[in-house]
């Protein structure tokens, strides 16, 4: 089966529209394809990009982040990005003001999107965006600051490099993470010696190569859990020798297991068809 072709989207321009919006926190929704491409903008409000369904890649000058709809990502006021959707999308996004937007961070991070969370979001765009404070909206839009202050943050990030033999080899990770390539073999892809890339890792990404793959394992192995895969089968596709040492790698950099991580998204989607 063909695969699809990569379509170029742009930003609506009602986003443009709500950057100018009275009201601190505005929501919007809009649903996009498989292999759409929203080109790279940035924002005078703060974004926290998040979909309901489907899975998006946000790659920005400093980093990408896979975002799956039981997390979400803070992209600050005036960072550049791009968004790949993996899968067909339901995207439905919240813009924050600059100064609300302050407590939750000057970097993009990924975040937990709790259920309650999820539902005040969904109950923000039931409202207009031109909400009086003292209305409905103005007291989901303070819960929705109020939930977001306490949202805990995802260790889980893909620092970019700038060079384009680091370029190269990293794209190719991304595009095959569970690939058996010796370190030899990703330098030769890249053009590069095995030294240069061990030497140029750390100065363009702050992560040695394995730690940097290992940062995209994990964004993959979230996005594969989020789905419903076995830990087992996540593990293998990945190239793991074992399930074990798949595990031990994913509990220290997450200070959970890998079924225990299972288990708590069982009962977040318990909770969410409840709702």
């Amino acid at each position: 089966m063909p695969v699809a072709a990569i379509r170029k989207v742009s930003p609506s321009r009602e986003v443009a529209a709500l950057q100018s919006a009275g009201c601190a926190v505005v929501a919007f929704a809009r649903e996009l394809r498989y292999r759409d491409l929203l080109t790279s903008h940035s924002h005078r409000r703060g974004q926290l990009l998040y979909a309901v369904d489907g899975v998006m890649q946000v790659r920005t000058p400093q980093g990408v982040w896979l975002v799956p709809p039981q997390r979400a990502l803070w992209v600050p006021p005036f960072v550049e990005h791009e968004i790949r959707m993996l899968s067909n999308v339901s995207m439905r996004t919240l813009y924050i003001g600059e100064e609300e937007g302050r407590g939750i961070g000057e970097r993009c991070r990924l975040l937990e999107v709790s259920v309650l969370l999820r539902e005040l979001i969904l109950a923000l765009l039931a409202e207009s965006n031109d909400y009086r404070p003292d209305s409905r909206g103005g007291h989901v839009a303070e819960l929705i600051m109020s939930e977001l202050s306490r949202a805990p943050a995802i260790p889980v990030e893909i620092p970019w490099p700038r060079d384009r033999r680091l370029v190269a080899i990293c794209e190719a990770i991304l595009d095959d993470p569970g690939r058996q390539f010796s370190l030899a073999d990703w330098a030769g892809l890249g053009g590069a010696s095995v030294r240069t890339v061990i030497r140029l890792f750390p100065k363009e990404t702050g992560l040695q190569f394995r730690h940097w793959v290992q940062q995209v394992h994990l964004s993959e192995t979230l996005v594969r859990l989020a789905n419903g895969e076995p830990v087992g089968v996540v593990a293998q596709a990945l190239g793991y020798k074992s399930q074990s040492a798949f595990s031990n790698m994913f509990r220290k950099a997450l200070q959970t297991t890998p079924n225990h991580y299972l288990q708590r998204q069982e009962r977040r989607r318990v909770a969410v068809g409840a709702a």
